[in-house]
């Protein structure tokens, strides 16, 4: 029958880019050799041809040229020689996708104006519990931008990431190791090692340490993960994969700083404050700014061919998640002319999250003809349930000069007449806090989430220079929420606390591509997606909401992929997005979210990937974001953290046998912290270096200079008044080697 070949340059650019870095791999040259030996009746699986047996985001054995929508891939080897450590890094060299704050404590990312903590993956399940994901276990990271509810159901509104993690290789023993320092005083270990039980079976462990530390006063914390995974052959066409991976993060939570009033506006962050710590030091009572968070995550897998037409995957993935974060931020900053310095206001609350999420996710990827027409069908089916418990505590400060605690009170209970959740004081540097205790507890929720699914997409060559994508998912999203502080209220506001809905939602996909030649792809899709009323955290459901109908989202794409040679590919994708009811953060109150009718967002995305000469390689993007709200009190406002202009560029040179150099650009133009357009951070470019020396084909000396013009920027914001200052010029010293 039929077989797919399916090696475009851009499938290999990885590896040849890789080449030019690095003496301690020798996948360019396979990869070249794959490439040349490639025959029609085989399918071969490198770099970053997405297929099936990668465990990817697509689900089938597509390759990227015939994947009609935008998307980018990062590798392991872009993560280590540009030093990357957290998905922040990671988005900044991504088109299309830029970080948000996430308040401190968690990975927030915006894809195409659309804001979500939620849309994240491991290996195609759901990740979805807020915090910082390592990326010490993994093999690439995917970014599939668009609406992309057939493949992953809710959510997805802009995009998600899906990150793949390491596998054992059967009958291969080596290991590797990374240490670094850099010169704030953070420092990162890492280890990855495989081995070999026989020609049937491996194990392979991965883990990590890291100290936290940066340019931030009273900022520090440490995180550390271990993720050990077995695999084994039940047989020549059944393969079986068992992980555990435990991920602990401790860490200061820090909001950055607070915007300032400009004449005739709009505001901007303040300056000239770039390490100062707008919240409660470690020493305060009771207690500083602080998030932990804990991890439990175990995964099955079943990989069968049941013949050369059919194979299939069952996935069944149990975590456990224990998240809490404490934290005073700034609420307002007033220069006061009149008296002898400004006034500070802060904020503050705890939240407590623990969740518990299982998902099984099995896939069968059917391919045969139907007399000259070729099909790729996938047909799936998923099942999860999501219990969650969520309580936050609201602060109290010593506001009215009063005794903060009740004298009267054994128990030492708050005076409610003379505290209050925000306090305004003077601002010195450090601050001077009032006292403070989170004792107001004013949401207090379980809920509890099923979710099944049924999906089925055909890719339909119709012949070689036309195919089609179509498929359809069926969601059914069932929710139920005991609201127990409206539960102690009582029914007399027709809310007893019982809260449920059941939504039964259907989202389309479909695609052309048309191939003018093997190496172009012309293509133009159409996709949709929904996110119910309880929000990406089911913490929002209320009278209101358990009466409404889903938001929807819709996303009009068309591009062009071209592999210009076999080691150099560009890619250019023009969209139109549009979400109606977009949830947004609350400009006059952060702990809450807003309804907007709707956004549109529509722009122009292009890259250039791979290898320019012998000795250059080159991996850039640009992204054009036209984000407005449609409808409602910010009707034509910008769309919060959208910058109209993004432009990236990471170049890696040879320059002897053993001597690499590394030179990046990031630009980001002006954007706009919340949907009121209240506040306007400016737009800034950011020079990268690296250089990389191999002392033998085993050891790598590596530094990255980060900010090496020493660039004064604010990278990221969550709301007016939360907005990170960037780091100043940072070298990073690494010693990586393989045994």
């Amino acid at each position: 029958m039929r077989r797919v070949t399916a090696l475009s340059s851009f499938s290999i650019f990885a590896f040849l880019a890789a080449g030019s870095a690095s003496a301690l791999t020798d996948d360019a040259a396979t990869a070249r050799t794959v490439y040349d030996n490639a025959k029609d009746d085989e399918i071969v699986v490198v770099g970053r041809f997405l297929s099936l047996d990668k465990i990817n985001a697509v689900k089938t054995p597509t390759p990227i040229i015939d994947v009609p929508q935008s998307l980018s891939i990062i590798d392991s080897t872009q993560i280590a020689n540009q030093g990357f450590t957290s998905i922040g890094d990671v988005t900044r060299y991504t088109p299309g996708v830029s970080i948000s704050q996430g308040e401190g404590h968690r990975d927030a990312i915006v894809i195409r104006g659309g804001l979500s903590t939620a849309d994240f993956f491991i290996d195609g399940i759901r990740d979805d519990v807020q915090y910082f994901r390592p990326l010490y276990n993994l093999e690439q990271i995917e970014v599939l931008r668009g609406a992309n509810a057939l493949l992953f159901g809710r959510g997805g509104t802009g995009g998600v990431i899906n990150r793949v993690s390491k596998r054992p290789e059967f009958g291969a023993v080596f290991g590797g190791y990374v240490a670094s320092v850099d010169t704030f005083g953070e420092h990162f270990f890492s280890g990855d090692v495989n081995y070999a039980l026989g020609d049937s079976a491996a194990l392979r462990l991965n883990a990590y340490y890291t100290g936290l530390d940066n340019h931030r006063d009273f900022f520090d914390g440490r995180a550390y993960a271990f993720n050990p995974t077995f695999a084994f052959k039940a047989g020549a066409d059944t393969e079986i994969l068992l992980s555990y991976e435990y991920v602990n993060d401790d860490r200061v939570v820090d909001r950055g700083v607070p915007s300032v009033p400009v004449a005739g506006g709009p505001d901007t962050p303040l300056e000239g404050f770039d390490n100062t710590f707008f919240g409660a030091p470690e020493a305060l009572a009771p207690g500083d700014n602080r998030a932990t968070f804990e991890a439990h995550i175990l995964r099955g897998r079943i990989d069968h061919v049941f013949n050369d037409m059919l194979r299939g995957n069952l996935t069944a993935q149990y975590a456990d998640y224990d998240k809490a974060y404490q934290n005073l931020f700034a609420a307002g900053f007033r220069p006061d002319p009149a008296s002898d310095g400004d006034f500070i206001t802060l904020d503050g609350y705890r939240d407590e999250t623990d969740r518990e999420n299982f998902f099984v996710q099995g896939n069968l990827i059917a391919e045969f003809d139907t007399g000259p027409i070729a099909h790729t069908i996938l047909f799936g089916a998923e099942y999860g349930d999501q219990s969650t418990q969520n309580a936050r505590l609201d602060n109290l400060f010593d506001n009215a000069g009063a005794p903060f605690f009740d004298p009267a009170n054994a128990d030492g209970v708050f005076d409610e007449a003379s505290d209050d959740d925000q306090v305004e004081f003077l601002f010195t540097d450090p601050l001077t806090i009032p006292p403070f205790a989170f004792v107001d507890l004013n949401r207090d929720r379980d809920s509890q989430v099923t979710i099944t699914s049924v999906y089925a997409q055909d890719q339909i060559d119709l012949t070689d220079w036309l195919k089609l994508v179509a498929g359809v998912r069926w969601d059914r999203f069932d929710i139920e929420v005991v609201d127990f502080i409206e539960v102690n209220d009582g029914a007399d506001d027709q809310n007893d606390g019982f809260l449920a809905r059941v939504d039964n939602e259907v989202s389309p996909r479909f695609g052309l591509i048309l191939k003018p030649a093997q190496n172009i792809s012309l293509y133009g899709s159409y996709s949709e997606s929904f996110l119910p009323r309880s929000g990406e955290q089911f913490l929002t459901l209320d009278l209101t909401n358990e009466a409404a109908a889903p938001q929807r989202s819709q996303n009009f794409e068309v591009g062009a992929k071209w592999d210009i040679t076999r080691a150099l590919s560009a890619t250019v994708a023009l969209f139109r997005l549009e979400r109606e009811s977009a949830v947004t953060v609350d400009p006059l109150d952060v702990g809450n979210a807003i309804v907007l009718p709707g956004v549109v967002t529509q722009g122009v995305e292009l890259s250039l990937t791979g290898r320019l000469t012998d000795r250059w390689s080159v991996n850039g993007g640009f992204s054009y974001l036209d984000g407005v709200v449609d409808g409602g009190t910010f009707d034509g406002n910008r769309t919060r953290q959208t910058p109209e202009f993004m432009v990236s560029a990471w170049n890696e040179f040879q320059a002897s046998a053993r001597l690499s150099l590394g030179l990046g650009v990031t630009h980001q133009s002006s954007y706009f912290a919340v949907e009121n357009n209240a506040v306007e951070i400016p737009g800034y470019t950011r020079l990268d270096a690296a250089l990389f020396y191999d002392l033998s084909d085993s050891v790598r000396l590596q530094v990255n200079i980060e900010n090496l013009t020493n660039t004064d920027y604010f990278p990221d914001a969550h709301s007016n008044d939360n907005i990170s200052t960037g780091a100043p010029t940072n070298a990073r010293f690494t010693v990586s080697g393989r045994f």
